[in-house]
């Protein structure tokens, strides 16, 4: 997280919304992870990667809205908490003894 400007990763913002909220769009990601005005384009094709990826499923009718995809439900990670996931949470991966996800 950008934590002067209070940001988070596009991604993050999105796999919260749609395991909380059950969907998500750009508009809603925009908000959520307190992003720019402007950035819609890339919040577009963050979604989309992810849809092609199977993290969310476009659903049908409603263009560029998606809901939890099979890789997310099939995750069994419903009991994480992600209220700080962008900070120091899932998405920082490290080898022991390197910054925060290695020390204790």
């Amino acid at each position: 997280m950008c934590r002067e400007m209070q940001r988070e990763p596009a991604w993050v913002a999105a796999i919260r919304l749609a395991l909380l909220r059950g969907s998500v769009d750009v508009e809603s990601v925009v908000e959520e992870a307190n992003l720019v005005p402007g950035r819609e384009r890339t919040v577009r094709d963050v979604l989309s990667t992810m849809a092609e990826r199977g993290l969310l499923v476009e659903r049908d009718g409603d263009d560029h809205r998606y809901v939890p995809g099979p890789v997310l439900l099939d995750s069994d990670r419903f009991d994480l908490d992600f209220s700080r996931a962008s900070d120091g949470g899932a998405h920082r991966w490290g080898s022991p003894g390197r910054g925060r996800a290695g020390a204790e």
